[in-house]
């Protein structure tokens, strides 16, 4: 598969060796404040704490890459509706390697665009992503293989009902022709027990093992350099979930089914992120494990409009979990879930809330960007300054 063979050849780059760790605690919050009026949308505040000149010379990913990460990167929802494609500000600073090392496709390679009808497969919206980012030199990752969310109606509403076998074989059938492997498939509530979902209820808590046996048997005999990941959200920090995730791990690894790596999805609330210490300790307990763990979805929403003592709160919540990476040698690097407030997915989903990104557009699509104080605190925590 042209497309399987693209997109995973570009994950994997030596590890160096990680220097001094980044101190728990440490300023971040030296930003400019500058006065300009809001947009109409009132999404961004009209006082904003925005990146100093010294964190304009450097970059993300170039800083990452000296700590001894693989990159720092982002997300991106393109081709598609977005619009990210036709704003030029927007795909400029997408190119920047300096701060992109790594691209996340936001929605286009899960199952509802790459699967769209039972065993027709659509690639041109993922091979279009693939180009732009292997033009630019970025890794890429395949994000996801098996999700309960995203689904086809084929898959959700059959005209047959699915059996554990029949749906199985969807299961394996996609994997193959694919090849992050399952997202999310622990519950918040009761916390650390399997969601419910047409893969868990149908198939039960197997599905797990047997998305993931199925892509290690490709990527081995297809000889393909790819890492094999579960996701999740509210597993980045001690607790039920957490210990569920690590439990999946052992389990698969009991049973000689190949896991490489952990996703920390860390979609976070201002002034609720999990503290550094937390961050550092949970992302040890899967290191453990010998597994790798990666930050795979970063950003901080603030209730809008935002003041400006939020604002330093956010910047000091991205450093945490910067930091915290840095800190772990097993942490290979960090994704933020896009970097433009404009192409959040924040405001859709959470009502009041957004400014969650690194950047805005002060003036709306594809006027110029500007970055924000929490760009420096990503940086200062890289840098160790």
């Amino acid at each position: 598969m042209p497309l399987l063979t693209t997109l995973l050849t570009l994950t994997l780059l030596p590890l160096a060796a990680l220097p001094n760790p980044v101190k728990s605690g440490s300023s971040c919050t030296d930003a400019t404040t500058t006065t300009s009026p809001p947009p109409a949308d009132g999404t961004s505040p009209s006082t904003t704490l925005t990146a100093t000149a010294t964190a304009r010379n450097s970059g993300l990913n170039k800083a990452a890459r000296a700590k001894g990460k693989l990159w720092f990167g982002t997300a991106a929802d393109f081709p598609g509706t977005s619009g990210e494609l036709q704003d030029g500000s927007y795909m400029r600073e997408f190119g920047d390697g300096g701060d992109w090392g790594e691209a996340t496709p936001a929605n286009i390679m899960k199952f509802d665009a790459t699967e769209p009808q039972q065993n027709v497969f659509n690639f041109t919206g993922a091979e279009q992503f693939l180009r732009i980012a292997e033009g630019g030199r970025k890794l890429v990752r395949c994000h996801n293989l098996i999700w309960s969310s995203q689904l086809p109606a084929w898959v959700t509403s059959p005209s047959t009902p699915w059996t554990n076998a029949t749906l199985s074989a969807v299961l394996v059938n996609h994997v193959q022709t694919l090849l992050d492997v399952v997202n999310e498939a622990f519950a918040d509530s009761p916390s650390g027990s399997y969601a419910s979902n047409i893969w868990y209820d149908t198939i039960g808590p197997e599905y797990v093992a047997l998305a993931f046996k199925t892509a290690a048997d490709v990527v081995r005999e297809r000889k393909l350099k790819v890492k094999l990941y579960y996701n999740d959200y509210n597993i980045e920090f001690p607790g039920a979930k957490a210990t569920a995730a690590q439990e999946l791990v052992r389990e698969l690894q009991r049973r000689g089914i190949r896991i490489d790596g952990v996703g920390l999805e860390s979609h976070f609330i201002a002034g609720s992120t999990p503290s550094q210490a937390d961050q550092e300790a949970n992302m040890n307990a899967f290191a453990a494990l010998n597994v790798d763990i990666a930050v795979t979805e970063l950003d901080v929403r603030v209730t809008l409009p935002p003041t400006l003592a939020v604002q330093e709160q956010q910047v000091k919540d991205y450093y945490s979990t910067v930091a915290a990476c840095v800190n772990v040698r097993r942490c290979i690097g960090v994704t933020v879930w896009d970097f433009v407030d404009t192409y959040s997915w924040v405001p859709s989903t959470f009502a009041g809330q957004g400014y969650a990104d690194l950047f805005f557009q002060p003036q709306g699509a594809g006027t110029p960007l500007v970055k924000k104080a929490a760009y420096d605190g990503c940086l200062r925590a890289l840098t160790g300054a």
